[in-house]
């Protein structure tokens, strides 16, 4: 009988193998991946591009820190947050 492939945990990575998207559309990695080309990708009759241009789609709602995480630092307190106890 054929061996199942199991990912292994500990170098799992939920991203995915770094730059392979760019690679499957021929983008060089140092540039962004058009909006028009992810797009067309999640609907690739090739379920491994599909399925990682679906991905990337999620991962750009991801905040990575960077430039994010100092706007974040400098929003205003929310207006529903309880006020400091006497």
């Amino acid at each position: 009988m054929a061996e199942e492939k199991k990912h292994n945990p500990k170098t799992w990575k939920p991203g995915g193998e770094k730059g392979k998207l760019h690679r499957e559309l021929g983008v060089p990695v140092d540039q962004k991946i058009p909006a028009g080309k992810l797009a067309a990708a999640t609907h690739s009759e090739n379920p491994e591009i599909r399925h990682d241009a679906i991905r990337a789609e999620t991962m750009e709602g991801w905040h990575h820190g960077g430039a994010g995480a100092e706007a974040k630092k400098k929003r205003p307190a929310s207006r529903t947050a309880r006020p400091p106890r006497p």
